[in-house]
């Protein structure tokens, strides 16, 4: 029944219809939960209740099926606004981003000419950006992309998913490039041919490489809502006398959020990824496909209408 529910979800994820509707309809039905409203000033807010208990955090101007030019330039504006945004508020944060929002399905040219603009700015600005990882139709162009602007800025990082077959080597060929890198267990639905079907593949991959990584000295987001991923982590770190600094736990707003609390009370750097903005609808669908326990909170939100 589970796996039903997430294919479901997954599947709304990518419906172009419910993506206008919820546009439309603005942040209802739950999702409040999980996005931190619609515009900037919303986000600035949470992200400084967020700093006030002690987490950092990585800002997200959600946005899905771009379609033209025009569209591509301003994501990348909203960006740089989030970017004045978290200097001029004084906040701890980042900027998270996707390249389909940037212009990936439209030109190279346009994503290079939107990354440069915004990378630009976080370093006048002194925020880092992630590339955030898609499916894996968009995997080696975004790692393409990734390795082309780290070559010319330092406040670039991206994701990789533990789900996927080729991660191991990934991270092996990116270590030349000392990478600041974010590892998830992956949200998408993917065939069998590019990924593991079964959750303890996943598991057995994502502890491999959170330990390459580590162990090469690169800076790791381990970024999971597992117990068993974060004690693993814990534990590596431990014995191979890794310091705090070359490591964060990250996790999503809304979700587990006294486990948030605890690592935080533990010592442990402790960064939330805060989305926000009218285009959410694919964001959260991907959520209640992650953890189908989610939807009670939709219900919620339904009857309370």
């Amino acid at each position: 029944m589970e796996q039903l529910l997430r294919n479901f979800f997954l599947f709304l994820s990518k419906n172009k219809f419910f993506t206008k509707l919820a546009k439309k309809y603005g942040l209802r039905f739950g999702a409040g939960r999980f996005v931190a409203g619609e515009t900037i000033p919303d986000a600035v807010q949470t992200i400084r209740k967020l700093n006030e208990n002690g987490m950092s955090v990585t800002i997200d101007h959600l946005g899905e099926f771009i379609d033209s030019e025009a569209e591509a330039r301003q994501a990348a504006d909203e960006c740089i606004e989030a970017i004045k945004a978290i200097s001029k508020n004084n906040l701890d944060s980042q900027l998270s981003l996707k390249m389909t929002s940037m212009g990936l399905d439209i030109s190279h040219d346009l994503v290079m000419e939107n990354m440069r603009r915004i990378l630009q700015a976080g370093k006048e600005y002194g925020v880092f950006v992630t590339i955030d990882m898609e499916d894996f139709e968009r995997c080696q162009k975004t790692i393409d992309i990734f390795k082309e602007l780290r070559e010319e800025f330092d406040n670039v990082g991206t994701v990789l998913q533990a789900y996927l077959y080729r991660t191991v080597e990934d991270i092996k060929e990116l270590d030349q490039y000392n990478p600041n890198l974010r590892l998830v267990k992956g949200a998408y639905k993917e065939s069998p041919k590019v990924a593991f079907p079964e959750k303890k593949d996943v598991d057995e991959n994502f502890k491999e490489i959170i330990k390459i990584h580590l162990l090469n000295g690169n800076f790791t987001a381990v970024a999971t809502h597992d117990d068993a991923m974060i004690d693993y982590t814990k534990q590596l770190v431990k014995v191979h006398n890794i310091s705090n600094d070359q490591f964060e736990f990250q996790m999503l707003y809304g979700i587990r959020v006294e486990r948030q609390e605890e690592l935080v009370k533990e010592g442990y750097n402790m960064r939330v990824y805060v989305p926000y903005g009218n285009d959410w609808y694919g964001y959260f669908m991907r959520r209640l496909a992650e953890r189908p326990a989610n939807v009670a909170f939709v219900l919620k939100g339904v009857l309370k209408k």
